[in-house]
């Protein structure tokens, strides 16, 4: 199968480093709650929307030290790979930060798939001219149509909801909050990594 896959939130885990980064640049005090929601309810809430912008652009650009990817997805590329696979990885985001230094988002995602041994050249590795960060969402959707993805996970319902998508395409949702489990979205609904390996290695037999 060619699986298409998203980054932000579905392989990069954000858990508490949005509270970390804006702890380290004085914005926030100390016992805010940790989730990426509570740093943005705070700052916007006070008038600092712009500061909670820039925010963004310094953890995607200059912090992905900080974040670490889901649980188990390390182990679904090795048991993909191994079961004959095609694995690509395609995103939207900006290049650059709309506000505070020009940092390449781009090239700090990469970093961070190198970095932890999810992209190279090895077999149980992602290959670099698989991964793909495009500059809209409409861009993305045409990427998976042009890479003829059979299986797309995303962690956004409105995603997999847009028109563009091969034909036929299985849409997975990755859910690991369990946010839609009472909710009807029209897709297949995963919480984990694990569950979505044990799908790969069954749809091979």
């Amino acid at each position: 199968m060619r699986i298409g896959i998203d980054f932000d939130n579905t392989i990069a885990c954000y858990d508490g480093v949005f509270h970390a980064a804006a702890l380290e640049r004085g914005l926030i005090p100390a016992d805010l709650g940790r989730d990426k929601n509570s740093v943005r309810d705070h700052l916007n809430g006070s008038g600092r929307k712009d500061d909670f912008t820039e925010l963004q652009g310094y953890v995607y650009g200059a912090r992905m030290d900080l974040v670490s990817p889901y649980p188990g997805f390390a182990a679904f590329v090795a048991a993909a790979r191994a079961a004959g696979h095609d694995l690509f990885i395609v995103s939207h985001k900006t290049k650059h930060p709309i506000l505070g230094p020009k940092h390449d988002m781009h090239a700090a995602a990469r970093g961070f798939l190198s970095d932890r041994g999810l992209m190279g050249a090895a077999p149980g590795q992602i290959a670099p001219d698989r991964v793909f960060f495009e500059l809209t969402k409409d861009d993305k959707v045409a990427r998976a149509h042009a890479l003829a993805c059979e299986v797309f996970v995303d962690d956004l319902p409105e995603i997999l909801a847009m028109t563009g998508f091969p034909e036929g395409m299985r849409k997975v949702l990755f859910d690991p909050e369990n946010q839609f489990a009472t909710k009807a979205t029209g897709y297949e609904r995963r919480a984990s990594w694990t569950e979505i390996a044990a799908d790969v290695v069954r749809d091979r037999g």
